[in-house]
């Protein structure tokens, strides 16, 4: 009956139609768990509402303007909120193990690049909001392979639309945010026209590692218009791909 009920809502608003227009992570796993993703067309719906790890997302939309609080964790900036709302809970997650993000089906003309950053929280991530600070640090990218295939599409299908990528294996223990976006390019030609799709995932990361990066950014700031690889056009240039943002970080591994 609320299946019915909430199908007929989405239709009615025009929601349905929009679902299988871009996408966001649907699940994530931590090692050998599962955690559903926040899922912004049933998750609202719902009384109470589902406990999630992922930060909520207004959509399946992307954000375009690089200067908002939004390209954070795709949290609406509107009406001074910062950024995306803490998520109730958080996974757990053994440094050095195996992350796996499910993504939602994905346009085949979003073609791009797959970035993923992290960022640790000085005290109960439950609470805590990074705002504007530099805190972030890429520990994951792909973009354009060898053979021109790209991570956002071509890879991404061949592995079922799952992303995966590795917790640095001496990274320190404690919270932290793992931050992992799709940038798709295929209005990137001038600024604005690029499109991020950001979510951002609660996590505790357990080991006995030690390791800290040293250098960090922020979110906005991050990128900006004239950053290498946010303006790109993929149908005329069949060369290399800048990946936006700075050198990933392996703690050493």
């Amino acid at each position: 009956m609320f299946t019915n009920a909430l199908a007929l809502a989405l239709t009615v608003f025009g929601v349905a139609s929009s679902v299988n227009a871009h996408g966001y992570v649907q699940e994530i796993t931590l090692g050998s768990t599962k955690y559903t993703g926040y899922l912004p067309y049933s998750d609202p719906y719902y009384n109470p509402v589902p406990q999630r790890i992922v930060r909520k997302i207004p959509g399946n939309g992307p954000v375009e303007d690089l200067s908002l609080i939004d390209i954070q964790c795709n949290g609406w900036s509107a009406g001074g909120a910062a950024g995306s709302a803490p998520a109730p809970i958080f996974g757990t997650v053994a440094a050095g193990s195996t992350v796996k993000l499910n993504w939602t089906t994905w346009p085949d003309s979003h073609k791009g690049p797959m970035i993923t950053y992290m960022a640790r929280a000085p005290s109960d991530i439950t609470n805590w909001n990074p705002g504007s600070s530099a805190v972030w640090f890429k520990v994951a990218h792909a973009g354009k392979d060898a053979s021109g295939k790209w991570a956002s599409t071509d890879i991404l299908y061949a592995n079922n639309h799952i992303y995966s990528f590795t917790i640095p294996p001496k990274l320190k223990a404690g919270q932290y945010i793992i931050r992992h976006e799709s940038i798709a390019l295929h209005a990137a030609y001038s600024y604005p026209g690029v499109q991020v799709y950001p979510s951002c995932i609660q996590v505790q990361v357990t080991g006995s590692g030690t390791a800290l990066p040293t250098s960090f950014v922020s979110f906005p700031g991050a990128y900006t218009g004239s950053t290498p690889g946010i303006v790109f056009d993929v149908y005329q240039n069949t060369g290399a791909y800048p990946i936006p943002g700075p050198a990933v970080w392996t703690g050493g591994n």
